[in-house]
Protein backbone atom coordinates (compact mmCIF):
# COMPACT_ATOMS: atom_id res chain seq x y z
CA UNK A 1 0.00 0.00 0.00
CA UNK A 2 2.83 2.43 0.72
CA UNK A 3 4.32 1.76 -2.90
CA UNK A 4 1.12 2.55 -4.66
CA UNK A 5 0.87 5.58 -2.41
CA UNK A 6 4.03 6.48 -3.35
CA UNK A 7 3.49 5.81 -7.09
CA UNK A 8 0.26 8.14 -7.01
CA UNK A 9 1.87 10.77 -5.00
CA UNK A 10 4.96 10.91 -7.86
CA UNK A 11 1.98 10.47 -10.17
CA UNK A 12 0.36 13.47 -9.32
CA UNK A 13 3.16 15.88 -8.61
CA UNK A 14 4.16 14.48 -12.08
CA UNK A 15 1.00 15.48 -13.88
CA UNK A 16 1.14 18.39 -11.88
CA UNK A 17 4.50 19.52 -13.64
CA UNK A 18 2.69 19.17 -16.72
CA UNK A 19 -0.12 21.15 -16.41
CA UNK A 20 2.34 23.74 -15.04
CA UNK A 21 4.46 23.55 -18.03
CA UNK A 22 1.39 24.24 -20.28
CA UNK A 23 0.00 26.54 -18.37
CA UNK A 24 3.08 28.89 -18.64
CA UNK A 25 3.35 27.63 -22.60
CA UNK A 26 -0.17 28.91 -22.93
CA UNK A 27 -0.13 32.19 -21.46
CA UNK A 28 3.49 33.28 -23.29
CA UNK A 29 1.44 32.48 -26.77
CA UNK A 30 -1.58 34.27 -25.74
CA UNK A 31 0.64 37.06 -25.04
CA UNK A 32 2.78 36.70 -28.28
CA UNK A 33 -0.77 36.70 -30.18
CA UNK A 34 -2.32 39.54 -27.94
CA UNK A 35 0.92 41.58 -28.55
CA UNK A 36 1.43 41.03 -32.08
CA UNK A 37 -2.55 41.80 -32.71
CA UNK A 38 -2.45 45.15 -30.94
CA UNK A 39 0.96 45.68 -32.60
CA UNK A 40 -0.28 45.02 -36.24
CA UNK A 41 -3.32 47.61 -36.52
CA UNK A 42 -4.12 51.29 -35.87
CA UNK A 43 -7.10 52.43 -33.95
CA UNK A 44 -9.39 55.96 -34.91
CA UNK A 45 -11.86 57.27 -32.73
CA UNK A 46 -15.59 57.31 -34.25
CA UNK A 47 -19.23 58.10 -32.62
CA UNK A 48 -19.12 54.52 -32.82
CA UNK A 49 -16.73 53.51 -30.26
CA UNK A 50 -13.15 52.60 -31.66
CA UNK A 51 -12.06 51.09 -34.67
CA UNK A 52 -8.93 49.47 -35.28
CA UNK A 53 -7.26 48.40 -38.85
CA UNK A 54 -4.44 47.10 -40.43
CA UNK A 55 -3.15 48.75 -43.81
CA UNK A 56 -0.37 48.26 -46.44
CA UNK A 57 0.39 48.85 -49.89
CA UNK A 58 0.21 51.71 -52.27
CA UNK A 59 -2.01 53.34 -55.33
CA UNK A 60 -6.01 52.91 -55.42
CA UNK A 61 -7.02 51.76 -51.63
CA UNK A 62 -9.61 49.06 -51.68
CA UNK A 63 -11.22 48.49 -48.07
CA UNK A 64 -10.94 44.86 -46.73
CA UNK A 65 -14.01 43.29 -44.77
CA UNK A 66 -13.45 40.73 -42.81
CA UNK A 67 -16.13 37.65 -42.15
CA UNK A 68 -17.56 36.03 -39.04
CA UNK A 69 -14.87 35.29 -36.56
CA UNK A 70 -12.15 37.32 -38.00
CA UNK A 71 -10.92 41.09 -37.47
CA UNK A 72 -8.02 43.30 -39.17
CA UNK A 73 -5.84 40.72 -39.48
CA UNK A 74 -8.18 38.23 -40.84
CA UNK A 75 -9.24 41.46 -43.63
CA UNK A 76 -5.01 41.66 -44.21
CA UNK A 77 -5.22 37.57 -44.89
CA UNK A 78 -8.30 38.28 -47.18
CA UNK A 79 -6.73 41.32 -49.20
CA UNK A 80 -3.07 39.43 -49.52
CA UNK A 81 -4.60 36.58 -50.49
CA UNK A 82 -6.85 38.02 -53.31
CA UNK A 83 -5.61 41.45 -54.26
CA UNK A 84 -3.32 42.32 -56.67
CA UNK A 85 0.29 42.56 -55.42
CA UNK A 86 1.28 45.54 -54.06
CA UNK A 87 -2.72 46.91 -53.74
CA UNK A 88 -3.36 49.45 -51.41
CA UNK A 89 -5.35 47.77 -48.83
CA UNK A 90 -7.26 48.99 -45.14
CA UNK A 91 -8.75 46.05 -43.24
CA UNK A 92 -10.57 47.33 -40.23
CA UNK A 93 -11.97 45.56 -37.93
CA UNK A 94 -15.94 45.16 -37.32
CA UNK A 95 -17.92 45.96 -34.76
CA UNK A 96 -17.25 43.57 -31.65
CA UNK A 97 -14.12 42.20 -33.26
CA UNK A 98 -10.51 43.28 -31.99
CA UNK A 99 -9.99 46.37 -31.51
CA UNK A 100 -13.08 47.71 -32.59
CA UNK A 101 -16.26 48.79 -29.56
CA UNK A 102 -19.39 47.27 -30.08
CA UNK A 103 -22.06 50.28 -29.70
CA UNK A 104 -25.41 50.55 -28.26
CA UNK A 105 -26.33 50.48 -32.28
CA UNK A 106 -24.55 47.32 -33.49
CA UNK A 107 -26.35 47.11 -37.01
CA UNK A 108 -24.74 46.72 -40.38
CA UNK A 109 -25.84 50.23 -41.27
CA UNK A 110 -24.16 51.64 -38.44
CA UNK A 111 -20.76 49.67 -39.11
CA UNK A 112 -20.97 51.20 -42.63
CA UNK A 113 -21.15 54.18 -40.76
CA UNK A 114 -18.34 53.78 -38.82
CA UNK A 115 -16.26 52.91 -42.37
CA UNK A 116 -16.76 56.21 -43.34
CA UNK A 117 -15.96 57.70 -40.36
CA UNK A 118 -12.61 55.52 -41.17
CA UNK A 119 -12.07 57.00 -44.50
CA UNK A 120 -12.61 60.51 -43.47
CA UNK A 121 -9.82 59.76 -40.52
CA UNK A 122 -7.52 58.37 -43.19
CA UNK A 123 -8.02 61.03 -45.72
CA UNK A 124 -9.81 58.66 -48.20
CA UNK A 125 -12.45 59.65 -50.34
CA UNK A 126 -13.88 56.79 -52.75
CA UNK A 127 -12.31 52.76 -52.21
CA UNK A 128 -13.41 49.58 -53.92
CA UNK A 129 -14.44 47.36 -51.57
CA UNK A 130 -13.58 43.59 -51.04
CA UNK A 131 -15.78 41.65 -48.39
CA UNK A 132 -16.23 38.01 -47.34
CA UNK A 133 -18.58 36.29 -46.40
CA UNK A 134 -20.05 37.71 -43.16
CA UNK A 135 -18.47 41.07 -44.45
CA UNK A 136 -20.62 41.18 -47.20
CA UNK A 137 -23.54 42.58 -45.72
CA UNK A 138 -21.55 45.28 -44.09
CA UNK A 139 -20.12 46.44 -47.57
CA UNK A 140 -23.29 46.24 -48.91
CA UNK A 141 -24.89 48.76 -46.61
CA UNK A 142 -21.93 50.89 -47.29
CA UNK A 143 -22.57 51.04 -50.89
CA UNK A 144 -26.41 51.69 -50.17
CA UNK A 145 -25.72 54.43 -47.82
CA UNK A 146 -22.34 56.36 -49.50
CA UNK A 147 -22.11 55.60 -52.83
CA UNK A 148 -20.24 57.98 -53.49
CA UNK A 149 -17.58 57.11 -52.05
CA UNK A 150 -17.25 53.10 -53.51
CA UNK A 151 -15.92 52.79 -56.86
CA UNK A 152 -16.76 48.65 -57.41
CA UNK A 153 -17.53 46.17 -54.90
CA UNK A 154 -16.33 42.88 -54.81
CA UNK A 155 -18.01 40.39 -52.93
CA UNK A 156 -16.80 36.63 -51.76
CA UNK A 157 -18.91 33.77 -50.36
CA UNK A 158 -21.84 36.07 -49.26
CA UNK A 159 -23.34 35.54 -46.03
CA UNK A 160 -26.69 36.50 -46.08
CA UNK A 161 -28.87 39.80 -44.79
CA UNK A 162 -32.16 41.52 -44.96
CA UNK A 163 -34.31 41.21 -46.54
CA UNK A 164 -32.90 37.37 -47.44
CA UNK A 165 -32.36 35.07 -43.98
CA UNK A 166 -30.32 32.18 -43.09
CA UNK A 167 -32.22 29.60 -43.85
CA UNK A 168 -30.14 28.26 -46.39
CA UNK A 169 -27.41 28.24 -44.10
CA UNK A 170 -25.66 24.92 -42.61
CA UNK A 171 -23.34 24.52 -39.71
CA UNK A 172 -20.44 22.10 -40.92
CA UNK A 173 -19.71 21.00 -37.59
CA UNK A 174 -22.53 20.78 -34.40
CA UNK A 175 -22.99 23.64 -32.43
CA UNK A 176 -21.92 22.26 -28.76
CA UNK A 177 -18.44 22.17 -30.63
CA UNK A 178 -18.70 25.56 -31.35
CA UNK A 179 -19.65 26.39 -28.11
CA UNK A 180 -16.86 24.85 -26.58
CA UNK A 181 -14.04 25.90 -28.99
CA UNK A 182 -15.43 29.54 -28.32
CA UNK A 183 -16.33 29.16 -24.50
CA UNK A 184 -12.56 30.61 -23.99
CA UNK A 185 -9.25 30.76 -25.61
CA UNK A 186 -7.62 27.35 -23.75
CA UNK A 187 -9.55 24.93 -25.75
CA UNK A 188 -8.95 26.16 -29.27
CA UNK A 189 -5.35 26.31 -28.57
CA UNK A 190 -4.75 23.65 -27.30
CA UNK A 191 -6.18 22.14 -30.88
CA UNK A 192 -4.11 24.47 -32.45
CA UNK A 193 -1.12 23.21 -30.60
CA UNK A 194 -2.01 19.66 -31.52
CA UNK A 195 -3.35 19.40 -35.10
CA UNK A 196 -4.97 22.91 -36.30
CA UNK A 197 -5.98 21.12 -39.65
CA UNK A 198 -8.65 19.52 -37.03
CA UNK A 199 -10.72 23.07 -37.23
CA UNK A 200 -10.40 23.08 -41.17
CA UNK A 201 -14.12 21.60 -41.26
CA UNK A 202 -15.28 24.99 -39.32
CA UNK A 203 -14.11 27.04 -43.07
CA UNK A 204 -16.14 24.73 -44.68
CA UNK A 205 -12.83 22.58 -46.00
CA UNK A 206 -13.92 19.46 -46.62
CA UNK A 207 -10.98 16.32 -47.42
CA UNK A 208 -12.19 16.57 -50.72
CA UNK A 209 -11.37 20.29 -51.37
CA UNK A 210 -7.93 20.36 -48.99
CA UNK A 211 -6.85 17.08 -50.77
CA UNK A 212 -6.17 19.31 -53.96
CA UNK A 213 -5.12 22.63 -52.71
CA UNK A 214 -2.22 24.56 -54.34
CA UNK A 215 0.48 25.49 -51.68
CA UNK A 216 -1.13 29.33 -51.49
CA UNK A 217 -4.15 27.71 -50.21
CA UNK A 218 -3.17 25.97 -48.05
CA UNK A 219 -0.97 28.79 -46.35
CA UNK A 220 -4.40 30.61 -46.50
CA UNK A 221 -6.93 28.20 -45.10
CA UNK A 222 -4.02 27.70 -42.00
CA UNK A 223 -3.67 31.40 -41.57
CA UNK A 224 -7.88 31.89 -41.31
CA UNK A 225 -7.58 28.87 -38.49
CA UNK A 226 -4.67 30.31 -37.10
CA UNK A 227 -6.64 33.78 -37.01
CA UNK A 228 -9.68 32.69 -34.54
CA UNK A 229 -7.33 33.37 -31.79
CA UNK A 230 -7.91 34.83 -29.44
CA UNK A 231 -11.43 34.00 -29.53
CA UNK A 232 -12.12 36.24 -26.25
CA UNK A 233 -11.24 39.11 -28.44
CA UNK A 234 -13.92 37.94 -30.91
CA UNK A 235 -16.90 36.45 -29.01
CA UNK A 236 -18.90 39.80 -28.65
CA UNK A 237 -18.82 40.19 -32.71
CA UNK A 238 -19.44 36.51 -33.07
CA UNK A 239 -22.66 37.11 -31.19
CA UNK A 240 -23.46 40.33 -33.10
CA UNK A 241 -23.29 38.47 -36.95
CA UNK A 242 -27.15 38.31 -36.34
CA UNK A 243 -27.16 41.90 -37.25
CA UNK A 244 -26.98 41.08 -40.68
CA UNK A 245 -30.66 39.45 -40.80
CA UNK A 246 -32.39 42.37 -38.77
CA UNK A 247 -35.14 43.17 -40.83
CA UNK A 248 -34.94 46.65 -39.58
CA UNK A 249 -31.88 47.04 -42.10
CA UNK A 250 -32.78 45.56 -45.23
CA UNK A 251 -30.68 46.15 -48.18
CA UNK A 252 -32.32 47.35 -51.18
CA UNK A 253 -30.05 45.85 -54.13
CA UNK A 254 -31.87 47.59 -56.70
CA UNK A 255 -30.76 50.69 -55.55
CA UNK A 256 -27.13 50.25 -55.36
CA UNK A 257 -25.51 51.42 -58.57
CA UNK A 258 -21.69 50.21 -58.16
CA UNK A 259 -19.63 47.99 -60.55
CA UNK A 260 -19.83 44.73 -58.65
CA UNK A 261 -18.09 41.06 -59.01
CA UNK A 262 -19.87 38.28 -57.22
CA UNK A 263 -17.60 35.05 -56.22
CA UNK A 264 -19.26 32.07 -54.88
CA UNK A 265 -19.21 28.10 -55.12
CA UNK A 266 -22.03 26.39 -55.38
CA UNK A 267 -21.45 23.70 -52.83
CA UNK A 268 -20.66 26.58 -49.94
CA UNK A 269 -22.07 24.82 -47.39
CA UNK A 270 -21.63 28.10 -45.13
CA UNK A 271 -23.62 30.58 -46.83
CA UNK A 272 -26.30 29.67 -49.00
CA UNK A 273 -25.61 30.15 -53.12
CA UNK A 274 -29.01 31.96 -53.69
CA UNK A 275 -27.61 34.58 -51.27
CA UNK A 276 -25.41 35.48 -54.19
CA UNK A 277 -27.62 34.58 -56.82
CA UNK A 278 -29.82 36.41 -55.55
CA UNK A 279 -27.35 39.62 -55.00
CA UNK A 280 -26.27 39.28 -58.80
CA UNK A 281 -29.74 39.59 -59.97
CA UNK A 282 -30.49 42.70 -57.55
CA UNK A 283 -27.60 44.79 -58.89
CA UNK A 284 -27.63 45.58 -62.49
CA UNK A 285 -24.79 44.65 -64.62
CA UNK A 286 -23.27 42.83 -61.91
CA UNK A 287 -20.53 40.62 -63.00
CA UNK A 288 -20.89 36.49 -61.64
CA UNK A 289 -17.82 34.17 -61.03
CA UNK A 290 -20.00 31.09 -59.85
CA UNK A 291 -17.84 28.20 -59.39
CA UNK A 292 -19.09 24.65 -59.30
CA UNK A 293 -16.91 23.13 -56.24
CA UNK A 294 -14.58 24.99 -54.06
CA UNK A 295 -16.38 25.46 -50.86
CA UNK A 296 -16.88 28.39 -48.79
CA UNK A 297 -13.18 29.72 -48.83
CA UNK A 298 -13.06 28.61 -52.86
CA UNK A 299 -10.32 26.28 -52.73
CA UNK A 300 -8.92 24.91 -55.97
CA UNK A 301 -9.89 28.74 -57.58
CA UNK A 302 -7.39 31.25 -55.75
CA UNK A 303 -5.61 31.42 -59.17
CA UNK A 304 -8.68 31.94 -61.29
CA UNK A 305 -10.19 34.01 -58.60
CA UNK A 306 -7.37 36.47 -58.40
CA UNK A 307 -6.75 37.15 -61.93
CA UNK A 308 -11.10 37.85 -62.28
CA UNK A 309 -10.57 40.48 -59.75
CA UNK A 310 -7.08 41.94 -61.55
CA UNK A 311 -9.45 42.39 -64.25
CA UNK A 312 -12.57 43.97 -62.89
CA UNK A 313 -10.09 46.27 -60.55
CA UNK A 314 -8.11 47.50 -64.24
CA UNK A 315 -11.42 48.54 -65.48
CA UNK A 316 -13.41 50.01 -62.50
CA UNK A 317 -10.93 50.91 -59.96
CA UNK A 318 -8.86 53.41 -61.72
CA UNK A 319 -7.04 56.04 -59.56
CA UNK A 320 -8.62 59.71 -58.66
CA UNK A 321 -6.56 61.45 -61.47
CA UNK A 322 -8.23 59.39 -64.38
Amino acid sequence: MRLRARWLILLALALALVAGAVGLVWKRDMREIEVHLAGSARVIQTRFGPVAYAEAGQGTPVLAIHGAGGGHDQGAILAQAFLPEGTRWIAPSRFGYPGSGLPADPSTAAQADAFAELLDALGIDRVTVIAMSGGAPPALQFALRHPGRVQALILMSLAPYAPLDAEGQELPVPIWLYDALFATDLPLWVVLRLSPRALASIFDARPELTAGMTATEAAFLDAMIVAFLPVTLRRAGLANEGAAIDPAYPIDRATIRVPALLVHARDDRLTPFSTATSTAEGIAGAETLFVEAGGHLLLGHHDAVRQRISEFLAVNALPAAE
